[in-house]
């Protein structure tokens, strides 16, 4: 197994994860803009890092970023760690960015012979912290074999599905059924007070009828509640959808569907909601119909 590890961005999901490998018994160091969670870390005896460049020496470096441009910034870029590392290290990318921007990358690092693997996960920050997370894999199964030990630390259900980007398909195919159940909820529960049904009761013959979701069992119970700050933001959802419209395109795939949705999610950003999470698209049809999807008052 590789000695030394490094892990850039400890976010939600980043930072419990960077704490699960220190079960692996690696030497970590970790990196954050912020250093918000640098002294738990150093309490754990993991090392910090004032700059990415000081994690560049080592021999296997995961990455959990926001997006396409920061992770292609943090390795391509002007002081990306690309022109500092050397043949036999390797990259993990645990964020969900593009297919089209892993395949870039994966390519810019293995013509300098160092291996890449991309590693979305499924899982909220709870399985995170658990380390029950489900990771998808994409790139070369060696590759694969080498970090598979470290990967078994953050989950429970870690997938090597195929070539370069294979991962992040993975990813989004999965993310894209999450992301229409979320809007086909917005559309209907509304739907089923404008007609005089019980709010609560509408959620209970869901969530134990063939209508039931990963996304119901999640947003009903707060949608109810009028909790609309748990979970992914409307904002960081809608690059997954941008990702299918680019892929349908590109491929000549028809996601009418998807499409429909895609109009949802564009709807409740335009009427100021981007930040709140998917539950919030709930919103937009309440509006239309002038109800609430909501517990009684007692």
């Amino acid at each position: 197994m590789d000695r030394t590890i490094g892990f850039i961005g400890l976010g939600v999901m980043g930072k419990p994860m960077a704490m699960n490998l220190l079960k692996s018994g690696a030497a970590l160091m970790v990196y954050s803009p912020s250093g918000a969670s640098y002294p738990a870390f150093e309490k754990a005896g993991a090392e910090t890092a004032k700059q990415i460049r000081e994690l560049a020496g080592r021999d296997l470096i995961f990455l959990c970023l926001p997006n396409s441009a920061v992770v292609e910034e943090v390795l391509c870029g002007e002081d990306g760690l690309i022109r500092q590392m050397h043949e036999g290290q390797a990259v993990v990318d645990l964020s969900t960015i593009t297919y089209a921007s892993t395949v870039q990358i994966a390519k810019a690092l293995e013509e300098q012979k160092i291996d890449f693997l991309d590693a979305p996960v499924s899982g909220m920050e709870k399985r995170a912290i658990d380390g029950t997370l489900t990771i998808m894999c994409g790139g070369r199964e060696e590759t694969f074999r080498r970090v598979r030990p470290y990967l078994d630390c953050m989950g429970t259900k870690v997938l090597y599905m195929g070539d370069h980007g294979s991962g992040q398909l993975t990813k989004l195919v999965n993310q894209l059924l999450y992301d229409i159940n979320a809007a086909a909820l917005a559309e209907i529960l509304p739907l089923s007070v404008k007609m005089g049904l019980d709010s609560q009761k509408i959620g209970e013959v869901i969530n134990s009828g063939t209508g039931r979701s990963y996304a119901s069992e999640f947003f009903i119970p707060r949608d109810l509640e009028r909790r609309f700050d748990e979970g992914y933001s409307l904002e960081n959802a809608y690059k997954d959808l941008v990702s299918a419209a680019e892929l349908g395109v590109r491929e000549g795939i028809p996601l009418p569907v998807l499409a429909a949705a895609t109009a949802t999610y564009q709807t409740a950003m335009l009427r100021g909601f981007g930040k709140e999470n998917k539950g919030a698209m709930i919103k937009v049809f309440e509006e239309l119909l002038g109800v609430e999807f909501r517990k009684k008052e007692t």
